[in-house]
């Protein structure tokens, strides 16, 4: 389990991101974090991956534990040892290398070529778009194919808690639900997810828990299904007042999730 105390963030000795920030992300369960722009939700992540230091952020107060493992002071190389990978926003893949090489480049903290094989082709059964274009450069795919990459990589490392920061940016919105089904399938198979979205729609129609940050501060939690119904959640994030129904992916409760519709455009 990943648990987040009191968290306190600031940049620069004097932006204050992050105020008392507290969530918590049990083994198996997807945890959906929801929030506008400026919501805190990247230093969120930025904190458990322990990349917030590159980015002149400092933790003041509060604690990330995973386990029994304090992650304030992990670098970024030692967190993903211990199997926390983190998918950037904006994709980031290397443009310039293949789908293959990307996927090794994803698999490169392990000397276990066997696991390494084993999760290669986990990602190509995942997505077998990528396996057909496994020679063509990066940057030649599309956007929802550089997301799909992006995932896949990160899956190389075989991550104990996959960290989402904002999958469906700039996508399509057929393309968003595939990445929806995605998430679910990657649960499915035993890694827990830690999904940071605007959409909401989208993450609440994947997620078991949900968090709302505004500002800072964590304002909404519970089920994502209970998050669903609320007045707030409804007309802020999903775009109707309470006495409409909702929309039927926030709606979905767990256990019934679509199957995944495999990747190939």
């Amino acid at each position: 389990m990943l648990s987040v105390d009191a968290l306190h963030v600031t940049y620069g000795g004097a932006v204050q991101a992050l105020r008392g920030v507290s969530l918590e992300i049990p083994d198996g369960k997807v945890v959906a974090v929801l929030g506008s722009n400026g919501a805190g939700k990247s230093t969120l992540l930025r904190t458990i991956s322990g990349t917030l230091r590159l980015h002149r952020g400092r933790i003041d107060s509060g604690s990330v534990r995973f386990g029994d493992t304090d992650l304030g002071s992990r670098d970024p190389a030692q967190t993903v040892r211990m199997g926390l990978v983190q998918v950037p926003e904006g994709r980031r893949i290397f443009g310039r290398l293949s789908v293959e090489e990307n996927l090794r480049a994803g698999g490169m903290g392990s000397k276990d070529k066997a696991a390494k094989a084993r999760a290669r082709d986990r990602v190509y059964e995942m997505f077998p778009v990528l396996k057909e274009r496994s020679t063509q450069r990066g940057a030649l795919l599309s956007g929802g194919e550089q997301q799909m990459l992006a995932i896949g990589r990160a899956l190389m490392a075989s991550p104990k808690l996959l960290l989402l920061d904002e999958p469906s940016l700039g996508l399509a919105p057929r393309i968003i639900g595939q990445i929806g089904e995605v998430i679910a399938e990657i649960n499915r198979q035993g890694t827990s997810v830690l999904l940071v979205e605007q959409n909401a729609t989208m993450a609440l129609g994947v997620a078991d828990l949900a968090y709302v940050l505004d500002v800072g501060e964590v304002s909404l939690s519970g089920s994502a299904a209970e998050l669903a119904r609320t007045d707030e959640v409804q007309r802020l994030y999903l775009g109707h007042d309470s006495d409409e129904p909702a929309p039927a992916a926030a709606a979905a409760a767990p256990g019934t999730r679509k199957t995944l519709s495999r990747w190939t455009a």
